[in-house]
C-alpha cells in the first residue's frame, strides 16, 4: 500500500517537533528576577534592616582600611625617632657638655671682670674726694662703712641658690632649662659687677666756713664717682685753741658714666 504525503514539509515539522519535546529550555530575564524577589520581600523594616547592615559592613571595613593605614604610618614615624635619637644622641651630650662649659666661663670671665673693674675705685674716691675739697677745710679720716664685698664669696651663694633652682626646673625643656639658666648666668655676673662697684663711706673732717662745708657736699655730689652725699653730724669742738667745726659726711659710690675713665694702653720699655 502507498501513502502519498500531500502536506508538504508535515513530516520535518511533527520529527523536529518530537525531538524538541525531549529537551525543554527555560530562559528568565534579571528584571523579571528582582521583580518576583520584591514580590516576596514585601516587609519594608526587613529591608531597612538590611540595608543598615551593608552599610554598617561598610564603615566598618572603612575604618579597619584607615586605622590599619594610620598605625603603619606611626610606625614608621616611631622606628625613625628610634633611630634619630640612636644617632644624635652622642651630638646631644657634647653640647650639653660644652653649655656648661661656657656657663663656668661666663662665671670666672664675671669675676675676673668685676675685680678688674673695682680694683681702681678708692683711687678715684680719693682724688675726687681730693679736688672737692675746698680752702680752711681739711680731712680727718675717710673710712668704708658698708661690709667688703667678697666676690668669690657672692658667687658661692649664688651657686647655692642656682643649685635649687635647677631641681625646680627638671620638668622643663632642655632648651627651656638652657635658656633660663643663661638668664640666671648674666643676672649673676651683673649682680657681683654692680655689688663690686658699690661702697658706702664717711668722711670726718674740719672746717672753719661752715660755707666751705656746702661747697665741699655740692663738689662731692657733682662728682661721677660719688652720689648721695648726706650730712649726718656737725658739732662745735675746740682744736688747738681754736673753734671749728667737725662734720661727719656719709656717701656712696656710683658707676660713672663711659666717657668719664679713660684708658691708656701700658708699654713697658725693655730695661737694657
Amino acid at each position: 500500500m502507498i501513502e502519498i504525503n500531500l502536506l508538504p514539509g508535515d513530516g520535518k515539522k511533527k520529527r523536529r517537533a518530537k525531538t524538541s519535546t525531549g529537551l525543554m529550555k527555560f530562559e528568565i530575564h534579571p528584571s523579571q528576577w528582582f521583580a518576583g524577589l520584591s514580590q516576596k520581600i514585601t516587609d519594608k523594616y526587613m529591608l531597612g534592616a538590611v540595608g543598615a547592615a551593608g552599610a554598617s559592613a561598610a564603615l566598618i571595613v572603612l575604618l579597619f582600611i584607615s586605622q590599619a593605614a594610620r598605625g603603619a604610618m606611626l610606625d614608621a614615624r616611631e622606628t625613625k625617632a628610634v633611630k634619630d635619637s640612636a644617632q644624635y644622641s652622642a651630638v646631644l651630650n657634647a653640647k650639653a657638655k660644652a653649655e656648661a662649659t661656657r656657663d663656668s666661663l661666663y662665671q670666672q670671665i664675671a669675676i675676673i671682670k668685676s675685680i678688674d673693674d673695682s680694683r681702681y675705685l678708692w683711687s678715684h674716691l680719693m682724688y675726687e674726694i681730693s679736688n672737692a675739697l675746698p680752702q680752711y677745710t681739711w680731712l680727718r679720716e675717710v673710712t668704708q662703712t658698708s661690709q667688703p664685698k667678697s666676690v668669690a664669696m657672692a658667687d658661692t651663694s649664688a651657686k647655692k641658690t642656682s643649685a635649687a633652682t635647677d631641681s625646680a626646673n627638671n620638668a622643663k625643656s632642655p632648651r627651656q632649662r638652657a635658656l633660663v639658666r643663661q638668664v640666671a648666668q648674666k643676672a649673676r655676673s651683673d649682680s657681683l659687677l654692680a655689688s663690686a662697684k658699690q661702697v658706702q663711706f664717711k668722711i670726718v673732717g674740719h672746717t672753719v666756713d661752715i660755707q666751705a662745708l656746702t661747697r665741699f657736699m655740692k663738689s662731692l655730689e657733682a662728682s661721677p664717682f660719688i652720689q648721695n652725699v648726706q650730712l649726718s653730724r656737725s658739732d662745735l669742738v675746740q682744736t688747738e685753741g681754736k673753734e671749728v667745726t667737725e662734720f661727719t659726711l656719709e656717701a656712696e659710690s656710683q658707676t660713672p658714666p663711659p666717657f668719664a675713665v679713660k684708658t691708656v694702653p701700658l708699654v713697658v720699655s725693655a730695661v737694657r
